[in-house]
């Protein structure tokens, strides 16, 4: 089981960087059904309009509607990576990824909604391609990226330091809502925590399954996806994972956005990119259609 685990990330991976795929997005386009966006490597909740969703993807950042619809917010189509809000500022986010001609484009951020973007920094040994990223709800000075160690940030992003020995094949991380220095991070073989700002790491929760995704919502709860088992969740200041669903069959979650209006309402995005729905906490999801 094991064995079979490992190999449905993998393969979640490669679709979730979009080797191989057919373009689905169409120069000169407007907008798509949201249900035709492919290649997404991040979701977001707008908090100005909770009915609207950010989507970082392979082409660009797209901005849906009610009316099914994924709009191009962002005034170029580069390859967003680690995308995140901060915690407080509805207009800042910050990202990382590739631009359209090739390379890195270090630590980004934008002051207006997604629309226009500028480098902060370019990262340690940089510049960096951080794939997972996380601004802490404890203090928004802290941010923690990926790129292939963890790195962490205590000035909001301006410069950055390796944190230290990272675990073993990270996938994903979260930052902790109740203390700057506590992240966790989804490896190949479970979840992992540091209470030291990634200098030292031990495991949390059930191992030996990959911990495809962690995410920490608004009222500080954390949860993440583990391959084989479901999607999990423990209160920020507990650590008591408890499991919450297992329906997903061969689906495998790599994000996660909590409403922070209601923390009951989630949104999920799968490896092929498929947009999941739940308005129950989590228990029960539906496909996003457009």
């Amino acid at each position: 089981m094991a064995r079979r685990s490992i190999l449905i990330l993998g393969i979640a991976v490669i679709a979730a960087v979009g080797i191989g795929g057919a373009a689905w997005w169409q120069a000169g386009a407007q907008s798509v059904p949201i249900d035709e966006v492919s290649h997404i490597h991040g979701i977001a909740i707008d908090p100005k309009d909770s009915s609207r969703l950010y989507l970082a993807t392979h082409y660009g950042v797209f901005h849906t509607s009610a009316d099914g619809m994924a709009e191009q917010v962002s005034e170029n189509t580069n390859d967003y990576m680690g995308f995140t809000q901060h915690p407080t500022d509805p207009d800042v986010i910050y990202a990382s990824g590739h631009p359209a001609g090739g390379g890195n484009m270090g630590v980004l951020v934008s002051r207006d909604g997604g629309r226009s973007w500028e480098q902060l920094a370019t990262g340690a040994g940089g510049p960096v391609d951080f794939h997972a990223m996380d601004v802490s709800r404890a203090d928004p000075n802290v941010v923690y990226g990926l790129y292939g160690g963890v790195q962490i940030s205590r000035d909001g992003g301006e410069s950055w330091s390796v944190a230290g020995a990272p675990p073993a094949q990270v996938i994903d991380l979260a930052a902790s809502a109740v203390s700057p220095d506590i992240v966790f991070a989804g490896t190949m073989s479970g979840l992992m925590l540091s209470r030291d700002g990634g200098a030292t790491w031990e495991p949390t929760g059930s191992q030996g399954q990959p911990a495809s995704m962690v995410h920490t919502a608004p009222d500080g709860t954390v949860y993440a996806f583990i391959v084989g088992s479901g999607l999990v969740k423990s209160p920020g200041a507990a650590l008591d994972w408890r499991p919450l669903s297992n329906g997903f069959g061969e689906r495998v979650l790599l994000h996660l956005a909590v409403d922070p209006a209601d923390p009951d309402r989630l949104f999920a995005v799968t490896e092929e990119s498929r947009i999941l729905a739940s308005t129950d906490g989590g228990r029960n999801w539906q496909p996003l259609l457009s």
